[in-house]
């Protein structure tokens, strides 16, 4: 990890914003900034470690603990929030035992709303996995989550996805 930082280092040193770009960068090769990360930032670069953690906390985008291995992410704009995202988000939070924001104990999911993800034709949204599905209902997430459930089931079992 520490050559990852310095590789980010060289590559921002003469920009301006250049902390930001490379929590980025560390951000999207492990999926969160790791607190080793921040610490060698801050001694690398002799930015304060509270500094580092003021902008990772400031904007919503950053991770300080790893995200699960399957990301749902709610849209809650305007089309999606009057068509029902709150029902969708509220069965998701009672289905997964966690509340938007969150990663399940075992790391399988994470739940996270937006402002908009453009599909508003089709609301109530979200993204799982990358992929937007629309017109949700509450049946619908819960057929989500069971179908990853067990497809990770079958592959912790040695089965393949197909």
């Amino acid at each position: 990890m520490r050559a990852e930082i310095r590789h980010c280092l060289d590559k921002w040193k003469e920009k301006d914003g250049n902390l930001i770009m490379i929590l980025h960068e560390i951000q999207n090769r492990h999926g969160y900034v790791p607190r080793g990360a921040s610490l060698f930032l801050a001694q690398e670069t002799g930015v304060a470690v509270a500094r580092i953690y003021e902008v990772l906390t400031f904007y919503h985008y950053f991770r300080l603990v790893p995200p699960g291995k399957h990301n749902l992410t709610v849209c809650n704009g305007t089309a999606c929030y009057l068509k029902g995202s709150g029902r969708v988000l509220g069965e998701l939070e009672r289905r997964l035992g966690i509340s938007e924001g969150k990663t399940t104990s075992d790391r399988l999911f994470h739940l996270e709303t937006v402002r908009c993800i453009g599909y508003c034709a089709m609301a109530p949204a979200m993204v799982v996995d990358g992929k937007a599905m629309g017109k949700l209902t509450t049946d619908d997430v819960a057929s989500v989550v069971e179908k990853i459930r067990k497809r990770e089931e079958g592959e912790s079992n040695g089965q393949s996805r197909n």
